[in-house]
């Protein structure tokens, strides 16, 4: 007889009625995969990040160049608006020129008389240098002749209060002495004529012989006063001979000092020359001082914070605008100490942009020498014993390689990332 049970439908077995075996067997492989999954992304993760370090406290920075003027005066143009790119040397304001360029006018002027004084200077001095070497030497000539005059006249000085004087003074004791004794022998021969004793033929003789003596001592005596005048004349001559020397002499050292007028005249041109450089150099200040009513930009860039208006009245220093150039820019990135052991400048770096959110490339270019709060406007004071240790942080400054398309603009937020190795 069939057996009825073996025939009937045998009912399936539920997930859960799987042998305790097998089902542990499962969990346990499935526990091994994620803890080896765990381990190899730790492991991953280790040595991704084992040569970098990064910092979310960084930021774009640049220079940023602030317009004022040098000179104080009216703004007549404003040729530029904010945010509005500029090249180098591209006029951004100008200031009313006149008052400066009446300056370069009268700078002008002041040089062209400079230079036409140095220029009669210039020529006094040869002129000068030839009247004074002509008139040196007519002097010298002059006391020359005044010399041989004066030694002509002393030599006839000499020779007429010398022997003739003295051969005339002779010639009188002579005469003299012939004289007293025809006199003397009239004076005997009067008592013998009177008597008759000799005749007076013989007295006639003795009375024209006394005559004859006495003429010839009145003769050789005006011949003494002849000499004697003539002396006088020859030593008049010789005190005018020496006059004239004295004249000659001074003369001569009259033109001697006149020569020094070649140095004076040479000193003035020296003077006049100086005095051209110094009209030059003020001409050369008004003109730049006219050249800074235009005021340029300096380097290429984006205009910023513009303040100057037309009509404005500025001053020297005072700020008009900034410019920012953003082809040329770096970040600064505050790494704590403790992540800068094995930073050197030339590391490669990834800097994250906030703004893009995309990443550049880029190098560290050095490290600061002091910490953050070391340079803050209030350094902490650590002496007063409420000392509290905290890790500082260190500004590094890293170069951007190639932003490519993204505009960096000073003061944006970014991450820096440095790979040690």
């Amino acid at each position: 007889m069939p057996n009825v049970l073996e025939d009937l439908p045998q009912p399936e077995l539920a997930p859960d009625s799987v042998p305790a075996p097998r089902k542990g067997w499962r969990v346990k492989f499935a526990l091994f995969v994620v803890l080896l999954a765990i381990a190899a992304a730790a492991l991953w993760g280790y040595l991704h990040f084992r040569y970098q370090v990064s910092s979310d406290d960084a930021q774009v920075d640049g220079h940023i160049t602030a317009i004022a003027p040098k000179i104080a005066g009216n703004v007549v143009n404003v040729l530029v608006n904010d945010n509005q790119p500029v090249k180098t040397g591209q006029v951004l304001v100008r200031i009313d020129p006149r008052d400066f360029q009446a300056r370069v006018d009268m700078a002008k002027a002041a040089l062209t008389e400079a230079e036409s004084q140095l220029r009669s200077a210039r020529v006094v001095v040869p002129w000068t240098n030839e009247t004074t070497q002509s008139g040196e030497s007519s002097a010298s000539a002059q006391l020359g002749d005044a010399q041989a005059e004066f030694e002509r006249a002393r030599l006839g000085q000499q020779q007429s209060s010398g022997s003739d004087l003295a051969f005339a003074e002779a010639n009188v004791r002579t005469k003299q002495a012939s004289n007293d004794r025809a006199q003397a022998d009239l004076a005997r021969m009067k008592p013998l004529v009177e008597k008759a004793e000799i005749s007076q033929l013989q007295f006639d003789a003795y009375l024209a012989a006394a005559r004859v003596a006495e003429g010839e001592l009145q003769a050789s005596r005006e011949k003494l006063a002849s000499a004697q005048q003539d002396a006088a004349i020859r030593q008049a001559a010789l005190d005018a001979a020496q006059s004239r020397v004295s004249q000659a002499r001074a003369l001569v050292a009259t033109s001697v000092a006149n020569r020094k007028q070649v140095d004076i005249r040479t000193a003035d041109a020296g003077t006049a020359a100086a005095a051209v450089q110094a009209a030059r150099a003020s001409l050369d200040a008004a003109e730049l001082q006219l050249s800074y009513t235009t005021i340029v930009a300096p380097m290429d860039g984006v205009v910023t914070h513009k303040s100057v208006e037309i009509g404005q009245i500025v001053q020297p220093g005072q700020g008009l605008m900034t410019i920012i150039p953003l082809h040329d820019i770096w970040v600064t990135a505050n790494f704590k100490e403790t992540q800068l052991a094995d930073v050197r400048p030339g590391q490669r770096a990834e800097i994250q942009v906030d703004m893009y959110g995309r990443s550049v490339t880029g190098h560290v270019d050095s490290i600061a020498g002091a910490t953050g709060s070391r340079l803050s406007l209030l350094p902490p004071e650590n002496a007063t014993g409420n000392f509290v240790k905290v890790v500082q942080r260190i500004p590094v400054k890293i170069l951007v390689d190639s932003p490519g398309d993204l505009i960096l603009r000073p003061g944006m937020n970014v991450d820096a990332t440095i790979f040690t190795r």
